[in-house]
């Protein structure tokens, strides 16, 4: 079943099967079709997260078992929704003392039957794993080390033995085994098992095994042929040696009517291949196109100007895009991705070795050539055999130039061959294919989002994933394009703007994007605030600054934490690997003394001052969302305002509201609501869409945030009440504004029966004059706008200063269109 919404919560053992359920009867009340529930397999005990699985066969005890899930499954289908559920095809926890299969490939080696589900190279570190677990030098731990049990201790750790070696001296037991005990510190050269880009303890599991499949997929399975899960969203499919097959026999197994999805990062113009067998992606192809539209390209050019006179920060550093995604690619495929080279290299000298057209290629040569092609893949991952958009001849001819002798500059064709399927298909060849693939999805994870997008700082909203911090502005044309490919190719994709791995929600970035319209405010804000409060560096400075005026009213501990994550993950001064305590603690002071201390009132002005653009920007987007092709992901909490950092801070538990069970709305749906609880941002009453059962909930304490909460519920009931104007087959067609203003409009029509408007770079027109006279032209028929307490517009032109008379967006409902049972949809 396509869903018409779906709701993301986040599961740990502080928000169970049991919280969920108790939601429900708000989110019923809410609109959405769907839960849409973080991982449920069996994680590491505590796990906030569920992606560090450890048994594919059990749902997650400290979530409420499997009992759990169905009986939170009896009660959403109760109120008319069902389940979508996220998937970890691509690793599992390298944790023996819980991963049942992992301990048996430890204990056993290459010849344990689940050998086959590790992707572990057994011909490199002399046919043992490496375990880079311990905390210091294996020589300065092993008076840590004993023997007990059976087993092999390290403080809280557990390791299995081989048989028959228990009774060993100690260094004699440690080399008997299928495993070598490392420092924590070889994992980045000496690993010899494909992880989750460079976290060790996750360990790669080849599903592209049929057998691996099966047995890693039959509960998820079984909750999908009980009717338990009717959705699921795959988490991380560039990891995987096959994605396209995979997807395949994940669509076989489920079956067609399971609505699936795939975390898919799509850059720039790149496009979904057409051959996968899914609905579409996550979404944040849309995201990128939503926020765009809410940055103003000429003011951001002034910011950029301002950013790099300010902070003075080098060109690779963080001062020009290309150049600080280029140095940080390098850094990370030498350095944290070491490992992964030198596996590539190795099957690359094998299959040079066996043939005589590919005779002497040097190692250094093949690594040097891997390492100039992997930093110049434009996308995340090459897919098909042949796919040379992935690898550009422009890429190799850059590639080669590095070398000084032309002769040797052919270890850059012969890889390039390799890694586009073109040198034939023995296992060798198909393993290169499949682990180049699968490096460079890794190296662009790190090297951009986990690098890039914290040294390039101009206007820090941009630096979201699937966005292009470079060029971040969206034109309404290119918005329009983008949204009419979906209706076409892709109705029931999903679209999200806020989840559990943004940097910033949706809110938070839409705050931030109103500095784009007003540079020189910002600009001289920061001047006055620098003499007042120094901080550790510019650079700091400009990205500490800017995320307390995303906050409103700065909190010292959430402000602090993200900060530090954002100074160890650029790796300019600090890390997470070589830390530098005292920059860190210059860090901390900088928080207290400045944004979350002197510079609050300074901040507050500025926020105030923004107010009303920020308004516009957040239900704008929040709309745009809501309406556009797609199915839409609400992230918990997001329905009201939603101010949330970097993780963990955007993983918190949300309180929902208790809901009155007595009576019902119009719409099926619970009649009341309670007062709201806490989430992030703040929270209480909120306002009711007109017509509809009265809905409270988390973020709805500010008026903007009731505002949006009003917003979100009517957007969602139309959803479910008229899915012929949203679903697949429902139709999508921009709405061109005419006058002086109408490039500040972005608007569009559903199937003829439902209207989108929304007011874009809304300081920039109120400095033009308004809308003076601008109009929109509507599509036949008597209008009813949905948010403006009924008013009614009949079709054709109407001015876009009455239209917007009361919010700077507007929903409306064609009042003599059929309306399809207001069931879950």
């Amino acid at each position: 079943m396509t869903p018409t919404a779906t709701y993301r919560l986040q599961l740990q053992p502080d928000f169970t099967f049991a919280s969920a359920a108790a939601a429900v009867p708000y989110l019923a009340a809410l609109g959405v079709s769907h839960l849409h529930l973080s991982p449920v397999l069996e994680a590491v005990p505590g796990s906030t997260h569920g992606y560090d699985v450890v048994d594919h066969g059990r749902v997650r005890a400290e979530l409420g078992g499997e009992e759990g899930l169905r009986a939170l499954a009896r009660t959403a289908r109760a109120h008319g929704l069902g389940l979508v559920v996220d998937i970890v095809p691509n690793h599992m926890a390298a944790v023996p003392r819980h991963n049942r299969a992992f301990r048996e490939v430890l204990r056993e080696g290459p010849s344990s039957p689940y050998a086959r589900w590790f992707d572990i190279d057994w011909s490199a570190g002399d046919g043992r794993v490496l375990l880079p677990v311990l905390p210091g030098r294996l020589g300065a731990e092993l008076d840590r080390l004993r023997v007990e049990g059976g087993e092999l201790h390290h403080g809280e750790q557990r390791f299995p033995l081989r048989e028959s070696t228990a009774h060993l001296p100690l260094g004699e037991l440690l080399d008997a085994q299928w495993y070598r005990l490392a420092w924590w510190r070889l994992a980045r050269t000496e690993l010899n098992y494909r992880r989750f880009f460079t976290v060790s303890d996750l360990i790669g599991v080849r599903v592209e095994d049929p057998a691996v499949f099966e047995a890693t997929h039959a509960k998820i399975l079984q909750l999908v042929h009980d009717g338990v899960v009717e959705g699921l969203r795959v988490d991380h499919p560039d990891g995987l040696a096959d994605p396209e097959g995979y997807l395949r026999r994940l669509h076989e197994a489920a079956g067609a009517s399971c609505w699936i999805v795939v975390e898919k990062i799509l850059t720039g113009p790149e496009r979904l291949p057409s051959g996968w067998p899914v609905a579409g992606t996550t979404g944040y192809d849309a995201l990128h196109r939503v926020d765009g539209l809410f940055t103003d390209p000429q003011g951001l050019r002034r910011l950029i100007g301002a950013y790099r006179d300010t902070t003075g920060v080098e060109d690779g550093l963080g001062g020009r895009w290309e150049a600080t995604v280029r140095r940080a690619a390098y850094e990370v495929v030498t350095h944290e991705l070491a490992a992964e080279t030198a596996t590539l290299v190795r099957l690359a000298e094998r299959i040079c070795s066996a043939d005589v057209r590919l005779a002497d290629l040097a190692p250094w040569a093949l690594g040097t050539a891997l390492r100039e092609l992997l930093v110049r893949v434009p996308v995340y991952r090459p897919y098909r055999v042949g796919e040379e958009e992935a690898l550009p001849e422009e890429a190799a001819r850059a590639a080669r130039a590095v070398f000084t002798v032309e002769e040797e500059a052919a270890a850059v064709d012969a890889v390039r061959d390799l890694a586009l399927g073109r040198l034939g298909d023995g296992p060798d060849h198909v393993r290169f294919r499949a682990r180049f693939a699968q490096t460079s999805s890794a190296l662009r994870a790190k090297s951009v989002e986990d690098t890039a997008f914290y040294r390039y700082a101009p206007l820090i909203s941009a630096n979201e994933v699937g966005g292009d911090p470079g060029d971040p502005a969206v034109a309404p044309a290119a918005f329009h394009r983008f949204c009419g490919r979906l209706a076409e190719d892709w109705a029931a994709t999903g679209t999200v703007l806020t989840t559990h791995d943004t940097k910033r929600s949706a809110d938070v970035r839409a705050r931030i994007a109103v500095l784009s319209e007003c540079p020189e405010r910002w600009t001289a804000f920061l001047e006055g605030i620098a003499s007042d409060v120094p901080a550790p560096d510019p650079q700091l400075a400009w990205v500490a600054w800017q995320t307390a005026v995303g906050l409103g009213t700065p909190d010292a501990d959430r402000l602090e934490g993200a900060l530090l994550k954002a100074v160890r993950e650029a790796g300019v001064r600090t890390s997470w690997t070589e830390a530098d305590p005292a920059y860190e603690k210059a860090v901390s002071a900088f928080v207290g003394a400045g944004p979350a201390g002197a510079g609050r009132e300074a901040v507050a002005r500025l926020v105030a001052g923004l107010a009303p653009h920020v308004r516009a920007n957040v239900l704008g987007a929040a709309l745009l969302h809501l309406t556009m092709p797609g199915v839409p992901d609400v992230y918990q909490g997001s329905e009201g305002e939603f101010l949330a950092l970097v993780d963990p801070d955007n993983r918190a538990p949300v309180t929902f509201p208790a809901v009155a069970e007595a009576g019902a709305g119009p719409d099926g749906g619970p009649a009341g609501a309670a007062p709201a609880a806490s989430a992030p941002g703040p929270a209480g009453p909120a306002r009711s869409a007109p017509g509809s059962a009265p809905v409270t909930g988390p973020g709805a304490g500010s008026e903007l945030g009731a505002e949006k909460l009003a917003l979100t519920a009517a957007a969602l009931r139309l959803r479910r009440e008229r899915p012929e104007s949203f679903g697949p087959g429902a139709g999508y067609a921009p709405l061109a504004a005419e006058g002086p203003a109408a490039d500040h409009c972005v608007a569009f029509h559903r199937s003829g029966a439902v209207v989108t408007a929304v007011t874009r770079l809304s300081m920039r027109l109120a400095r033009r004059g308004g809308w003076n006279g601008t109009s929109l032209p509507l599509p036949p028929g008597d209008w009813v706008d949905l948010l403006g307490g009924g008013r009614r517009f009949a079709g054709g032109a109407v001015d876009l200063a009455e239209l917007f008379g009361r919010r700077p967006v507007a929903l409306l409902s064609r009042a003599d269109a059929p309306a399809a049972s207001s069931g879950s949809g």
